[in-house]
């Protein structure tokens, strides 16, 4: 019997990478990964060589638990560094508060205290608003942070910003907890190692991301200080998180650390928003694109602006896209591993006919 597909495959949106499908050279492994019988829970050869990759990766001490979802590696990996009494502070636009409908806190019980950021980077100062009141038995107790690398805001932490953050947190006994569902972005915007803006720089638990970059729903924690979490053979099944197949998941991450396809694919989206962000600007410095402005510098592969409402409503009927603040007219444009140029054009010509009218730009 043959599937034939319930969509087009020409079609291109700018919401989120999240639309795109999965890289065929994941799909070849997952394939390979797929002949006979191996055991499962783990105890397969496709996770233990994962073991290997990430160890050489991000450090000899470093231990992976694939999981099925970013929200999932994010409690996971959350739990595993803090006391039901404890809290996280983090970023009023991190992931794990605005949108993984309160899971971290649901099922773990712990606490979140966020604090504003202009760009989505939490800075030692920032997180000193809320990492306060140990020992006061009335307030959750501060015992770990959460940054996202990149942010919620398509901003990159640098390996010193990182280092600063952790030496902070460790001198006040807290946990450093990385949100990496785009740490593929952040590597290729770097230009350096995993382990220079992770282990490193002091991060003790990561969450892995993968969907993002070309996967099938799979993604990873990380622990990367062993001596700062525990728990997590026991967490995953718990929060429902543990894959009985789980050689298919540890295939797929392994396909990205391959011959460098993660970074290449990530730092293709990367190039895709910088040619987006490069014909707008030159369009603004025309004069050719009034009621246009960015919001947030182009660091990865988002772009953030702003525009008149129903000038965005209209480009959304042509172009799929998310808006981020829409009482500010602020919206989000993402590209992925397989937006090509001409998308990026074709968009480029749909923002200025909407914005300017066909005639103006006869």
């Amino acid at each position: 019997m043959t599937f034939s597909p319930l969509h087009d495959p020409g079609w291109r949106g700018f919401a989120s990478d999240n639309y795109a499908g999965v890289h065929p050279e994941v799909l070849a492994a997952i394939a390979a990964a797929n002949g006979g019988h191996q055991p499962a829970y783990g105890q397969d050869a496709y996770t233990a060589r994962l073991q290997q990759v990430i160890a050489e990766q991000f450090g000899e001490h470093a231990e992976v638990y694939p999981v099925f979802n970013g929200t999932g590696a994010n409690v996971v990996g959350l739990t595993s560094v803090l006391p039901r009494w404890g809290a996280v502070v983090t970023s009023a636009t991190a992931h794990i508060h605005t949108d993984e409908a309160g899971a971290p806190e649901r099922m773990t019980g712990l606490k979140l205290l966020t604090v504003a950021t202009p760009d989505g980077k939490l800075t030692p100062e920032l997180v000193a608003r809320e990492a306060w009141g140990w020992g006061d038995e009335h307030r959750a107790q501060p015992l770990a942070v959460s940054i996202t690398q990149t942010t919620e805001l398509g901003t990159v932490y640098t390996p010193a910003e990182v280092r600063a953050l952790a030496d902070h947190a460790h001198e006040h006994g807290m946990a450093v907890h990385m949100d990496g569902s785009r740490l593929w972005n952040a590597a290729a915007a770097l230009g350096v190692p995993f382990r220079e803006f992770t282990s490193d720089a002091g991060v003790d638990v990561l969450s892995l991301g993968g969907t993002k970059n070309g996967l099938l729903g799979a993604e990873a924690v990380v622990i990367l200080d062993p001596g700062r979490a525990s728990g997590l053979t026991y967490l995953r099944k718990l929060t429902m998180q543990l894959s009985s197949k789980m050689r298919f998941a540890s295939a797929q991450l392994l396909a990205l650390f391959d011959d460098g396809l993660g970074v290449r694919s990530a730092a293709h989206a990367n190039a895709m928003a910088a040619r987006l962000r490069s014909a707008l600007d030159t369009r603004i410095a025309d004069g050719a694109l009034p009621r246009l402005a960015f919001t947030q510098r182009t660091e990865a592969n988002a772009i953030f602006a702003t525009l008149p409402v129903d000038v965005a409503d209209r480009i959304r009927q042509r172009v799929r896209f998310y808006d981020w603040d829409r009482s500010r007219g602020e919206v989000r444009w993402m590209t992925a591993w397989d937006t090509t140029a001409d998308d990026v054009d074709a968009f480029v010509a749909v923002i200025a006919e909407e914005i300017c009218g066909k005639d103006a730009l006869a």
